[in-house]
């Protein structure tokens, strides 16, 4: 039996749904965040971090008055305070009723005014302000994380035995440190599954902390490699992490923490979730959540 997160999810999850070649707002579906969070005593009045979604729709088209096609990279924001997300196949099939439509008498008109109904929409659907920017597909993309380095370069692979693929907490470990010290860390092969049609979902995982506890790289890897086989949202991965290394750090008396995860795109969308300890964001942060940039990762090898 479905709970209530994946009821909400699964108006148009696994289904075959006709598209629309007309804009149809009906297509948005809301999921509420709170389910997941109980079970991490993420309280919505408390929350442990600040955040925001960032998404990336590749192929959002429509046209002008005249039948002029007009194609772009699509970016929109909100905030992690959100009581919903919206649920991915529901954006695009969303956006892709955007195809046929008309909008404007020119390029100009016609981008602004889908950024803003788009912005109306999503606003309304989740209850919070969603920012909507058109990026030109030739745009240079703005290199971000460069800071960071492959956890594998801190770990022996060779004697590595990694067997758990459900999340594990119970595999980190830390030890003390004699001073504060900053980690820059990065993990290109985190997998996770959509929790309602169980698809694979791939990620690169970006952590940074600032503490007097250090995690031992070799079992913050093997944490990681435990979501394999775990079924949660990207949003819900992201949160899931911070929270593990939160508690076990002692976040909350001192030090700093940032996670982020860049999915992979699937069905032209990628959802890229960020959270980061109470009035902290990092500089190296400021071009992925620019509404008005395009930012891949860069990572030190």
């Amino acid at each position: 039996m479905l709970n209530k997160t994946d009821e909400f999810a699964s108006k148009f999850l696994g289904k075959k749904v006709e598209g629309s070649t007309t804009y149809d707002p009906s297509f948005l579906v809301a999921v509420p965040r709170d389910e997941n969070r109980k079970q991490y005593n993420i309280l919505e009045n408390d929350l442990p971090f600040e955040g925001c979604d960032v998404w990336h729709a590749y192929e959002f088209s429509t046209l002008t008055e005249n039948g002029l096609p007009v194609t772009r990279l699509l970016k929109l924001k909100y905030n992690c305070t959100s009581k919903f997300i919206v649920e991915s196949k529901s954006l695009k099939l969303y956006l892709n009723s955007f195809n046929m439509s008309r909008y404007g008498c020119d390029l100009v008109e016609c981008l602004k005014l889908c950024k803003e109904i788009i912005e109306k929409d999503l606003s309304d659907l989740l209850k919070t302000d969603v920012s909507v920017c058109f990026i030109d597909n030739n745009v240079d993309r703005v290199k971000i994380f460069d800071k960071f380095e492959n956890i594998l370069n801190f770990v022996d692979q060779k004697s590595l035995t990694i067997n758990k693929f459900k999340e594990s907490p119970a595999l980190l470990h830390i030890e003390d440190s004699d001073s504060e010290r900053e980690y820059f860390l990065t993990f290109d092969s985190l997998r996770s599954n959509c929790r309602v049609t169980h698809q694979p979902d791939f990620g690169d995982a970006f952590i940074y902390y600032k503490s007097h506890k250090h995690i031992i790289e070799d079992s913050l890897l093997k944490y990681l490699c435990s979501f394999r086989s775990e079924f949660h949202f990207h949003e819900e991965c992201c949160e899931m992490i911070y929270k593990r290394l939160y508690d076990l750090l002692d976040i909350q008396q001192c030090g700093e923490l940032f996670v982020s995860i860049l999915y992979t795109r699937r069905g032209g969308i990628d959802i890229c979730p960020s959270r980061w300890s109470m009035n902290c964001i990092p500089d190296y942060l400021v071009d992925l959540i620019d509404i008005s940039k395009y930012a891949r990762c860069c990572i030190k090898q």
